[in-house]
């Protein structure tokens, strides 16, 4: 057993599904909080699980370089390590590769890179990319690709198209050889982790169309929509993702990466899409912007510096029951290590609830199958 997508209600064109995986079973649409390097920065795991998160990203680039993947494998894999009995999903180190911009070369073999840590010199090939996602241990792992920049001209969208292509056939195929090399415990014997490929092409409809299909007939257990939340307008975000969707298999998970605010998730669920993260929520909370039922909410406001009320009044997550504006606002003046702790709890309750509420409506709203 590797994954299991059954999908329980459809509304329109949102649905409600349950994704079985080896270390979790998980309720769509699910917001997937970003621990980049084996932590939800500011939140310790066992408040995750009062939070109910059920899946989590972890960074194949960042686990990579610092403590890497050897060790991580040696300690028993990345669940392990961390302390995190549920499910992870890591993404394939392309995007902050790409991110590197000045600092890496790329070539039909992979991308040679400097690492942002001390200038060392590293190489990152389809094969390799599998090889260290599978040493981390996650639940599902992502193909390597290149994220197209934005704006790019039709003739680099391109090129970058086809190479992506070429490695999402060379991933996989290392991938399915591989697999079995996870570094799961015996209770997990038999199931193996699942690879998901990723649509690219810029902002061109047709070659978001012509890696939709090409993918699709590479029959990965289940797909992304990568290469946004790179500099282009919201619109047009929205504009692709609807214009991808329908190219993907309807009974299989569509997961759209990096993206967005709690009203863009809301509507992203809405037209079909069943699994979503972002680093807006753990970021922001760091800065003092929350996310309320009444808006964004700048917690480092004079105006708030005697406001007993809690952050939302309609939240009832375990900062809102307990913390006042006012006593929040003071941490962030003070500069305390809690006021990130608070924040971020606060924020991931918000984006949680808001897809608990999304599958509620959908439930709701649909007759039974």
């Amino acid at each position: 057993m590797s994954l299991d997508f059954k999908i329980l209600q459809t509304h329109g064109t949102a649905r409600r599904a349950t994704m079985t995986l080896p270390h979790a079973a998980i309720e769509t649409p699910v917001f997937m909080p970003v621990g980049t390097a084996g932590s939800v920065k500011a939140v310790p795991q066992h408040l995750l699980e009062e939070l109910d998160t059920r899946i989590i990203l972890g960074n194949t680039y960042h686990l990579y370089l610092r403590p890497g993947h050897d060790l991580i494998r040696r300690m028993g894999g990345l669940h392990r390590f961390m302390s995190w009995p549920r499910a992870i999903l890591t993404d394939s180190g392309g995007f902050q590769v790409f991110s590197l911009n000045e600092l890496r070369k790329v070539s039909e073999d992979g991308v040679e890179f400097r690492s942002h840590l001390d200038g060392s010199t590293h190489f990152f090939s389809p094969e390799h990319s599998m090889d260290v996602q599978i040493a981390l241990g996650s639940d599902i792992a992502m193909a390597f690709d290149e994220c197209t920049e934005y704006p790019a001209d039709y003739a680099r969208a391109r090129r970058s198209l086809d190479l992506t292509l070429r490695w999402a056939a060379r991933s996989k195929q290392h991938f399915e050889r591989h697999k079995h090399e996870r570094p799961w415990p015996e209770a997990l014997e038999g199931r193996t982790p699942s690879l998901f490929g990723i649509v690219q092409g810029g902002m061109y409809k047709d070659l978001r169309r012509e890696s939709a299909e090409r993918l699709v007939e590479l029959n990965f257990p289940g797909y992304a929509i990568g290469g946004l939340s790179v500099g282009e307008p919201r619109a047009l975000t929205r504009e692709v993702i609807a214009e991808t969707l329908p190219l993907l298999p309807a009974d299989k998970p569509r997961y759209v990466m990096g993206v967005g605010y709690p009203d863009e998730i809301a509507e992203y669920a809405a037209m079909g899409v069943d699994m979503m993260d972002c680093v807006l929520p753990t970021r922001a909370a760091r800065h003092g912007l929350l996310f309320t039922s009444e808006g964004r909410l700048n917690i480092k406001n004079r105006q708030y510096a005697e406001d007993q009320g809690p952050p939302d009044p309609n939240c009832g997550c375990l900062v809102c029951r307990r913390y006042s504006r006012a006593y929040l606002r003071h941490l962030m003046a003070a500069q305390e290590p809690l006021s990130a702790v608070l924040n971020t709890l606060h924020n991931l309750a918000f984006y949680l609830d808001t897809m608990s509420r999304v599958r509620q409506k959908i439930e709701s709203a649909a007759p039974d199958r």
